[in-house]
């Protein structure tokens, strides 16, 4: 249904200096800050609308709009405004800004509070006063990583993951969690299913942690695939749209996307044997991908309305996998993810070459997870740990050393993905240092 918006305060700007802040609605939606004649990144179609954006939630032409937190440094010396969601874990209204005869008019489709922040550090130190008045616990320290997924993507083996373990004494890189990323299930849903590629879950558990190190490993526990075995034996585990169909969570990999309801007890159940069995197989370290699905709109066997929904399937991988496993969110939604996580990614994905087109934001590359892990860096310690995405220092990566520095600059997770015995001098060096303890702060 159209959104409706409420007035909700208007600010004298000086259209010159005057900056603005929008926070995205998840990992992967662009967040940052823009000067009032910048055009704000938006999706360039309706599959990155659902994949990268907020669905049902478009921002008109020449407007900024924050899904939940909204900042404004009204360039005037005056002190930095701020507008939030008054429950952000659970309602994230869209807070939109227009200018019209040198004022600032803010509007909101839900309930918000504002707070006024004086002081230097400009938009970011008001967003970092906020999320320091939620009184979250600080996240414990984050492990080091080598993750597969950069360098082998969907294609990885189990032999890659056993070379790179064992490339990782030869070369003498403090790697913490050795992850398993995409690639070792059979579909998406059918988790406990493997590819080809892929001899024995445990027994790759059991040979990590034989060279003292940690086993990590990738899922999108929201995500199902129309093929998957999960998806053909049981339909009535999915969400729906109005029309009894099932919802439709975007398309990636070459076919459709489909959201599993952890709301049906025995879809819930099946979720909960997923990460009994991950973490009985000795897997300690989770990355939760695409847990945008989980917070789609649509109809749920419990009637439960989206983020109450998402909630309670993070509440049931944590209960599954125990307070002492690490866990990771990534493409999940910001706001509604406050108390759930160790460690969050704040940007799209990155990639071994630079995209520079302003306009395709969305496709993944370095320049779009720099703008965006910049303007979430008031995040790290406070909400969670930040993921800025993967190291990458092969040759072999275009502009390797500015993402190296960008990496290094944010003080969260370290996580290396490369074909490890490709690195050169520089490349080892550089992974070494960035994993080594203190890297991350």
């Amino acid at each position: 249904m159209p959104q409706s918006f409420t007035p909700v305060a208007s600010v004298p700007v000086d259209p010159r200096t005057a900056r603005v802040h929008e926070e995205g609605w998840q990992s992967w939606s662009p967040s940052g800050s823009y000067a009032l004649d910048d055009t704000p990144y938006r999706p360039t179609n309706t599959n990155w609308a659902t994949v990268c954006y907020r669905p049902g939630h478009a921002v008109p032409p020449a407007a900024f709009q924050g899904e939940g937190l909204l900042a404004l440094d009204p360039g005037d010396g005056s002190p930095v405004r701020l507008w939030a969601a008054a429950d952000p874990r659970h309602q994230v209204p869209s807070i939109r800004l227009t200018v019209r005869d040198g004022r600032a008019e803010i509007t909101a489709d839900g309930p918000v509070t504002e707070s006024a922040h004086p002081g230097p550090d400009g938009v970011q130190g008001a967003l970092a006063a906020w999320a320091d008045g939620l009184g979250l616990a600080a996240p414990r320290p984050a492990p080091t990583v080598w993750c597969s997924w950069y360098e082998y993507f969907t294609a990885v083996t189990e032999d890659d993951i056993h070379e790179n373990l064992r490339a990782m004494d030869t070369l003498d890189l403090p790697v913490d969690v050795v992850q398993i990323d995409d690639g070792y299930q059979s579909a998406l849903g059918d988790w406990l299913t493997l590819s080809g590629r892929f001899r024995s879950r445990a027994a790759l558990a059991d040979a990590i942690r034989a060279r003292g190190r940690r086993a990590g490993i990738w899922t999108a526990p929201f995500l199902v695939a129309p093929d998957s075995e999960l998806a053909r034996r049981h339909p009535d585990w999915l969400v729906r749209d109005l029309d009894g169909a099932p919802l439709h969570a975007g398309h990636n990999w070459d076919h459709d996307l489909y959201t599993l309801d952890i709301t049906h007890p025995e879809a819930g159940a099946c979720l909960t044997e997923v990460f009994t069995t991950l973490r009985a197989e000795g897997y300690d370290y989770f990355k939760t991908d695409f847990l945008y699905a989980g917070a789609l709109d649509g109809v749920r066997h419990s009637g439960a309305d989206a983020l109450t929904a998402y909630r309670a399937g993070v509440d049931l991988i944590r209960a599954a996998i125990g307070a002492d496993a690490y866990l990771l969110g990534c493409g999940a939604p910001v706001l509604p993810s406050l108390g759930l996580f160790d460690a969050m990614r704040v940007s799209p994905d990155t990639a071994p070459h630079r995209r520079p087109e302003a306009d395709d934001y969305s496709q993944p590359g370095q320049d779009a997870a720099e703008f965006t892990g910049t303007g979430r860096q008031w995040q790290h310690g406070r909400l969670w740990t930040n993921d800025p995405d993967c190291l990458m220092a092969r040759p072999t990566v275009e502009t390797r050393e500015r993402w190296a520095a960008h990496v290094e600059s944010t003080g969260g997770l370290m996580a290396s993905s490369d074909r490890l015995l490709s690195l050169d001098t520089w490349g080892v060096a550089t992974t070494r240092r960035l994993l080594s303890p203190g890297a991350s702060a």
